[in-house]
């Protein structure tokens, strides 16, 4: 028999990590899945940054007591793409102070990461207000732009355009970067000619006034790297 909502809710236990960053969640992690021994999770990991070496570390102590991870929820962008790229089923939260009030606070909740499964043609433009993730290739004559970071879980051989309101900040990485155009900002650079290292992902980033384009390990490198939230910090 199917699972409704409420049904869902009352068997799926919610496992909210510290929102303490001076003290590390690990160490009361082993104490709270005790008490959950057998039972269905749902993971509110906050801010904290989990890769997916960390995820897949902390599935097998789930499995070791018995547990199922449901869904990650999440502050923290690469964290949602770490649990989508392991099959787990995320959301993105946007965080909000603890004094903020709800008129302002209904205004905020616009997703600051945009999920796209697919692969862009020739002719298809995807755009994001903040941050995007594109689960699939952005082929030749396709373009993909966003206001903050974007993330390419295929090959980018289209034109990708980050940061488009000016955040010099912002990011653009792929499994294999090889577009006709990169833009960051105001900033324009051709992609590398070169054939990408083998298991590599690949990064641009500024760099002293210029893009620069540097390898990035899509299970390390690539998952470790902050995402802000907020254009402004």
């Amino acid at each position: 028999m199917a699972l409704t909502q409420g049904t869902f809710q009352a068997a799926c236990h919610r496992l909210v990590l510290p929102p303490n960053r001076h003290i590390s969640w690990q160490d009361t992690l082993a104490d709270q899945l005790n008490a959950l021994k057998g039972k269905d999770l749902e993971l509110d990991s906050g801010e904290w940054l989990l890769n997916c070496r960390v995820l897949s570390d902390f599935q097998c102590q789930l499995e070791d007591r018995q547990c199922r991870l449901l869904s990650v929820k999440s502050c923290n962008p690469q964290t949602v793409i770490s649990a989508n790229a392991l099959g787990i089923p995320a959301q993105l939260m946007t965080p909000q102070p603890a004094d903020s009030d709800p008129d302002s606070r209904e205004q905020e909740q616009a997703p600051a990461l945009l999920i796209h499964r697919a692969t862009l043609r020739s002719g298809d433009h995807l755009k994001a207000r903040h941050h995007v993730l594109l689960i699939g290739d952005v082929n030749p004559g396709a373009q993909i732009s966003a206001g903050g970071n974007v993330l390419v879980w295929g090959r980018l051989r289209g034109c990708a355009h980050a940061g488009i309101q000016g955040d010099l900040n912002a990011r653009i990485t792929a499994l294999q970067l090889r577009p006709l155009q990169l833009r960051i900002a105001d900033l324009v650079a051709r992609g590398p000619e070169e054939k990408p290292q083998p298991g590599l992902a690949e990064e641009a980033r500024i760099v002293d006034g210029e893009i620069a384009i540097e390898p990035a390990d899509p299970r390390g490198d690539l998952l470790m790297q902050e995402v802000s939230l907020d254009s402004n910090n």
